[in-house]
């Protein structure tokens, strides 16, 4: 008896944690039939997609925002476990600010609206996880609802003022350019210092937002640093970039630099800023390294920490930030190192075995959202990054891109961001068309998309024993076809982390909520 040599088999009755309806009651915007998920479904794929207060191709940002709140105060009431659960993640694992910080207020505002408490504290410093982010909630908070700010999202923002205020964070966030700046958090919240050393700074806050001529603390040396660069005359400070160790003790940053100079970035500038600079900094100016002319062996160092997967892991970087690098650089000396990196971003993207189609979605409306208001990239990209890097690795894949055309994409032996630049705007959105093409007995089809097509349910021509995967990258109302259904099943997101459920649903598990 054969035991190797065998069909993939398929599996029955095993489910995913998004669901839907299992006929259709609205319609696409394109006009297709739409199928309504349930609101903690719908909640989730707007949630890992949404850029708050950004326009999409079909909603505006005020008709987005309010369906995101809405759906927040109704799972909050009705499952507030989950919905913790899952502003934590958003934040943590999925690394979406805007969303993570608005859904806690918002949880919040629900809980305290109905008159539940407790917990509400912990979901709101759960949201928080950079030294801006305190500020923003509050701004955000004062803003839609009024200066009246509940005790528990000062308490929440309060513990997360003394976990993450420091010398640094204090240079790098706040400015003038803030209207809820360092010292307004402090004295909104009553933040507690959890030590002698943020004593001193907590007050040094107060005095910089209230424009109080006083000495920096003697105890905050990094602060005394910056003051003592500050009060060079500016013809011996270029001086200071022979010693970028005393940048670095000053807490210095390439932008505070530009400004402290007052003069061009040139090779010496960037090469004394290099060793101190995160590895978002370094993707974000790769240009301007070239630009200026740095050595080619600083550069070979830039290049090798892009490149480890250790630095891509603490990083947290999207994959769409290292296309974005690999579009704006205009030397070709960084391709390699951000082919490496984008596979390193793409870590949990599994190997399918057998054979696998996936359909990326090069429509109209994909082209038209950006991922975010100061990215270049679009959900197109988003989907053709997801759609290669899955088919690469792949046993044996076909990878397609469609719109109201639809063609084969050559990806074999190839580097991803190479693949990327090959697609294709391809007009409207016929999905079931593109499902009919190419569907030659795989066992498996995944369908990268904003799920807005123009006719029916796309996975009907698909065997009802083969699974089909949605992977959502814009969070509209409804859906091109059922999911939660048997071997229907819809994902979301601008991350990777959804592809590692394939696996568990394919071993016959049913697939839970990342979180």
């Amino acid at each position: 008896m054969s035991k190797f040599n065998l069909k993939t088999r398929r599996r029955k009755n095993v489910l995913s944690p998004i669901t839907s309806e299992t006929q259709p009651s609205g319609r696409t915007f394109e006009g297709g039939n739409g199928y309504t998920r349930d609101a903690r479904s719908e909640l989730f794929l707007l949630a890992v997609t949404n850029m708050v207060g950004e326009n999409t191709f079909y909603e505006p940002e005020h008709d987005r925002d309010g369906r995101f709140v809405e759906l927040v105060h109704e799972v909050t009431l009705s499952d507030p476990e989950w919905t913790a659960r899952m502003i934590g993640w958003l934040r943590r694992d999925a690394h979406l600010r805007s969303a993570a910080v608005v859904a806690a207020a918002e949880f919040v505002r629900a809980r305290l609206g109905a008159g539940v408490h407790g917990r509400n504290r912990a979901v709101i410093s759960s949201a928080l996880e950079r030294a801006d982010e305190p500020g923003e909630i509050l701004a955000y908070w004062i803003s839609r609802h009024s200066r009246s700010i509940p005790k528990p999202v000062k308490r929440g923002v309060a513990d997360a003022a003394a976990r993450l205020y420091s010398e640094r964070s204090l240079l790098k966030w706040d400015s003038d350019a803030r209207d809820v700046r360092f010292g307004d958090v402090i004295e909104l919240t009553h933040a507690s210092p959890t030590a002698a050393w943020q004593s001193e700074l907590f007050r040094h806050a107060i005095d910089r937002r209230q424009g109080r001529d006083n000495a920096v603390p003697a105890g905050l040396s990094m602060l005394c640093e910056r003051a003592a660069l500050a009060a060079l005359p500016l013809e011996k400070r270029r001086a200071v970039l022979r010693t970028p160790e005393r940048l670095s003790a000053a807490g210095m940053t390439w932008e505070s630099l530009a400004g402290w100079l007052q003069g061009p970035m040139d090779s010496a500038a960037w090469q004394a800023m290099i060793p101190s600079m995160g590895y978002a900094a370094l993707l974000r100016n790769l240009r301007n390294f070239d630009e200026s002319g740095i050595d080619d062996h600083i550069a070979e160092r830039v290049a090798t920490r892009i490149a480890d997967p250790g630095e891509v892991a603490k990083s947290r970087q999207l994959p769409m930030r290292l296309l974005a690098a690999y579009r704006n650089a205009p030397s070709l000396r960084w391709g390699h190192a951000l082919e490496r990196a984008l596979g390193a971003s793409l870590s949990a993207v599994p190997s399918l075995p057998g054979r696998t189609l996936v359909l990326v979605d090069r429509s109209g409306s994909m082209f038209y959202s950006r991922i975010s208001a100061r990215s270049e990239l679009t959900r197109a990209d988003a989907a053709a990054v997801f759609g290669t890097v899955l088919a690469a690795r792949a046993e044996r894949a076909n990878l397609v891109e469609f719109g109201t055309g639809s063609r084969y994409v050559s990806f074999k032996h190839l580097p991803v961001l190479r693949v990327v630049d090959s697609f294709g705007n391809l007009g409207g959105t016929d999905t079931p068309s593109a499902v009919r093409k190419y569907y030659r007995g795989h066992d498996r089809v995944v369908i990268v998309t904003d799920e807005q097509s123009t006719w029916g349910d796309s996975a009907k021509h698909v065997p009802a024993d083969v699974p089909v995967y949605t992977w959502n990258v814009a969070g509209y109302r409804h859906g091109h076809g059922p999911t939660g259904t048997a071997n229907r099943h819809t994902f979301g997101g601008l991350s990777d982390a959804g592809f590692s459920m394939i696996p568990l649903l394919e071993n016959t598990r049913n697939s839970e909520w990342p979180f």
